[in-house]
């Protein structure tokens, strides 16, 4: 339930005010971490337990003719994205369902995928509901997962000197839904197919949880754009930053979009859906990070350093020249 923030601001968003007025007074558990970070913790004997919820509503996290067996994938994995950013190993999920009707046509490669998933990433399904809406279309996930005791990496450990480190590449998903509302064009036809996957079908980054829980002082993932959820990361910690906006790492496709002046890096560092984990690593660990990272056939891009004090997020150009962004990250209120 930790709610967004807007980059370069000292307060944050609706999102952040809705929960912090109606639900933080009821989050009295120490697991909760006062609804500051993405997940919670309930204390058992030989692990803690994770528990992190998300759900994805047609209209808003996905497009009404988008195939079912994407929207289940999306759902299951959007959970997982925040386990892997915590080090924490998957353990099961319940699931809700809210449908219009009961439809066999859609209803079955929904679960054939969802089954798929929870296989591929040890995560079984433990349990659920499903009920009818007159509303969207609406999939709601709880995951569980597994982390030695008090090893669950939160946002606020982030300290002056870190390095800031992301895994994989920024905007993608960004630009694989402008694709899919026909408002990017010029693209080859693979990349294209290859942004759309990534707006669809999130790559959770469970392969290095041990090393984010072993090297990372903070972390989580990247959910509401890059920007907006290292400004959420900066507050948790009570520090600030400064990104090096040319070390933000962009896939072919996004250079070529940026290239013909098709999308700005602006709308790509503050544009949501990537998935990545975002995290904060003491210098003297990075090598270590980055190498288990390839081990795990994944790239680890050192994107800028946390500073103290509670100025706002600066973004320099490659000649260090600051950058004022415009966009907040997303918020839904």
């Amino acid at each position: 339930m930790a709610a967004a923030q807007s980059p370069g601001s000292g307060g944050g968003s609706g999102e952040d005010d809705l929960i912090a007025r109606y639900f933080k007074p009821l989050a009295v558990d120490p697991g909760a971490f006062g609804l500051l970070d993405d997940a919670a913790i309930l204390k058992g004997s030989t692990h803690d337990l994770v528990v992190t919820t998300d759900a994805i509503v047609e209209g808003v996290h996905f497009l009404p003719d988008d195939p079912p067996d994407t929207i289940a994938r999306k759902a299951l994995r959007v959970n997982l994205s925040d386990l892997a950013a915590k080090g924490a190993e998957p353990a099961g999920f319940v699931l809700t369902l809210a449908l219009r009707r009961a439809d066999h046509a859609w209803l079955a490669p929904f679960a054939q995928a969802l089954g798929g998933d929870a296989e591929a990433f040890n995560c079984p399904l433990l349990g659920g509901d499903t009920v009818a809406t007159p509303g969207p279309l609406m999939v709601s996930v709880t995951a569980f997962g597994r982390v030695p005791p008090q090893a669950m990496v939160r946002r606020s450990g982030a300290r002056d000197g870190d390095a800031i480190v992301v895994t994989g590449c920024i905007g993608d998903a960004t630009l694989g839904l402008a694709v899919l509302q026909q408002r990017l064009s010029g693209l080859s036809a693979a990349d294209g197919e290859a942004l759309v996957a990534r707006y669809r079908v999130p790559q959770p980054r469970v392969g290095i949880a041990a090393a984010v829980r072993d090297h990372a002082s903070a972390a989580m993932d990247v959910s509401d754009g890059l920007a907006g959820d290292l400004a959420k990361l900066c507050r948790a910690s009570n520090v600030s930053a400064d990104v090096r906006l040319a070390d933000v790492p962009l896939s072919q496709a996004a250079r070529a979009a940026l290239a013909a002046k098709a999308m700005t890096l602006e709308a790509l560092v503050t544009g949501g859906d990537d998935y990545e984990v975002l995290c904060t690593v003491p210098p003297p660990r990075l090598a270590a990070f980055r190498q288990a990272a390839e081990s795990a056939g994944l790239a680890a891009t050192a994107i800028g350093v946390i500073r103290s004090g509670s100025d706002p997020v600066q973004f320099v150009a490659a000649d260090g020249a600051a950058i004022a962004l415009n966009r907040g990250s997303y918020s839904h209120f």
